[in-house]
C-alpha cells in the first residue's frame, strides 16, 4: 500500500480536515495534498482547510455549515444561525437575509468557507441550541441592523413575549441581552406586575 493510499483510509467522506490534521498520516502532507486535490479526492475550502466530499445522486454534495466552522474554529462551542430564524417567531419579520452567523468565543469577522460568507461574531456567552427565547432576546439586539419596520417588530416581541415562558425569556434577555435588551424586557416584567 502506498503512503497517499494509506492517508486516503483516514479520511472519512463529507467531514472537513485541516492541514494539522493531516500532517498525522502523512511525512509528506503538501504533495499528499497537491495529488488529492488534483484527483478530486479533497477539495479546498480555504487556507488549510479541506474537505472529502460525499458522493450524492446529484454529484459531490458541500460540507455542512457545522463541518465547516468546526474545523474553522477548533473548537465546538458556537452556535450557527441567521436572521432568517427570526421570521420563525411570527414578530412581523419578513425579510430574507443571505447571511449565515456564527456566535462563539475565538473569532470575530466575515470569512469564506467552502465558497460560502460566514460572520463570525464573539461573544461571551450563547446557548448550545436555539431556543425561541432566544431568538427573541437576539431579534431585539440586533434590531438596527435589519430591514424591518422596528416599532412594528417590538411591538409584536411584546406580545409574543407576554405569551410564552416568561422565566426562560428573563433568563435568556439576562444572559444573552445587551443593557437597552435587558432593560426592554425588564420593562415587560415591570408592566405586568403593575397591570
Amino acid at each position: 500500500m502506498t503512503k497517499l493510499q494509506e492517508l486516503k483510509r483516514h479520511l472519512r467522506s463529507g467531514k472537513v480536515y485541516r492541514r494539522e490534521d493531516l500532517a498525522q498520516w502523512s511525512s509528506s502532507v503538501d504533495r499528499h495534498l497537491q495529488q488529492l486535490l488534483a484527483e478530486g479526492y479533497l477539495t479546498k475550502l480555504s487556507t488549510g482547510m479541506y474537505h472529502r466530499p460525499k458522493e450524492t445522486a446529484f454529484g459531490k454534495a458541500p460540507a455542512e455549515d457545522n463541518a465547516l466552522v468546526e474545523a474553522f474554529l477548533k473548537d465546538d462551542r458556537y452556535l450557527v444561525t441567521s436572521p432568517n430564524a427570526y421570521n420563525s417567531l411570527g414578530v412581523g419579520a419578513t425579510q430574507l437575509y443571505n447571511k449565515t452567523v456564527v456566535y462563539n468565543h475565538k473569532r470575530h469577522g466575515n470569512f469564506t468557507l467552502g465558497g460560502r460568507e460566514f460572520e463570525f461574531r464573539k461573544k461571551p456567552a450563547f446557548p448550545k441550541t436555539l431556543t425561541k427565547e432566544f431568538l427573541l432576546v437576539d431579534l431585539v439586539n440586533n434590531l438596527d441592523h435589519l430591514a424591518e419596520d422596528r416599532e412594528q417588530v417590538l411591538a409584536r416581541v411584546k406580545e409574543r413575549a407576554l405569551e410564552g415562558n416568561r422565566s426562560a425569556l428573563n433568563r435568556a434577555a439576562k444572559a444573552y441581552g445587551m443593557v437597552r435588551t435587558r432593560k426592554f424586557f425588564n420593562g415587560l416584567a415591570a408592566d405586568t406586575h403593575a397591570g
